[in-house]
């Protein structure tokens, strides 16, 4: 198990749901967070909230200048968990131009410009975790969701690579794939989700990754079944059953 007293952990993407209650449960083991968003007033406020010290940083993801900014204003961590992104749902007959865009342009461009702030540093210094933030919907394309299948699926790609290039040096990589959580972003969905989890129970599944050595999680671990048994499949019966 991993001791997380006096280590700094930068939760970017932390304003409310996953990252909020991540940020709670790492606190209450002892880290110190370092909370990132666009909003001062949530970071603010989740900071009055946890249950031991911790501090804010405001960055938007998707702005160079920003993310640059922020990571020298964070300075030297422990590890960074990036758990940014926005959702639309909508197929390619009604394609939104500006939504697919910014989903590609915060889930997963937004990664690579964190990454590409901190990852130098770590691999530098030889120390160094690094958590990322995928989705079951990120194993395979899915009728309805332009812009955040795939956007998770270059996601846990990068998780993928930086882990093949990493895991014999001090630097930790871990990719969790979590199904559907109660958020403001599944609050859009229109169809029943099964398996739904609250931030509390996503951040639990994380917590007990971070902890550990384990790469790769999904989770709920029977639902993921479904999305991980759908690689399996002939390309024929997968858009059959799935579209």
């Amino acid at each position: 198990m991993r001791n997380w007293h006096g280590k700094r952990y930068w939760l970017v993407g932390a304003g409310d749901g996953l990252g909020a209650a991540l940020a709670r449960r790492l606190s209450s083991a002892g880290a110190h967070v370092i909370v990132s968003a666009r909003s001062e007033d949530k970071l603010s406020a989740l900071v009055a909230d946890l249950p031991t010290e911790g501090s804010y940083q405001t960055v938007d993801v998707a702005d160079d200048e920003s993310v640059a900014q922020a990571a020298e204003a964070v300075g030297l961590v422990d590890g960074v968990v990036f758990l940014a992104g926005v959702y639309w749902p909508f197929g390619a007959q009604e394609w939104h131009a500006d939504q697919a865009t910014a989903m590609a342009d915060i889930n997963f461009t937004g990664l690579v410009r964190v990454m590409g702030a901190v990852v130098p540093g770590m691999v530098r210094r030889d120390a160094g975790h690094i958590v990322i933030t995928g989705s079951l919907s990120g194993f395979r394309g899915l009728p309805g969701s332009i812009g955040y299948t795939a956007s998770k699926a270059g996601t846990m790609s990068l998780a993928e690579c930086m882990y093949a290039d990493l895991r014999q040096t001090g630097v930790q990589v871990q990719v969790a794939n979590p199904g559907f959580i109660k958020t403001q972003l599944t609050d859009k969905n229109d169809f029943k989700m099964p398996f739904l989890m609250t931030p509390e129970e996503a951040a639990e599944h994380m917590f007990r990754q971070m902890s550990g050595r384990k790469f790769k999680v999904s989770f709920p671990r029977l639902f993921s079944l479904v999305f991980r048994g759908s690689q399996l499949l002939p390309d024929w019966l997968y858009f059959r059953v799935f579209s």
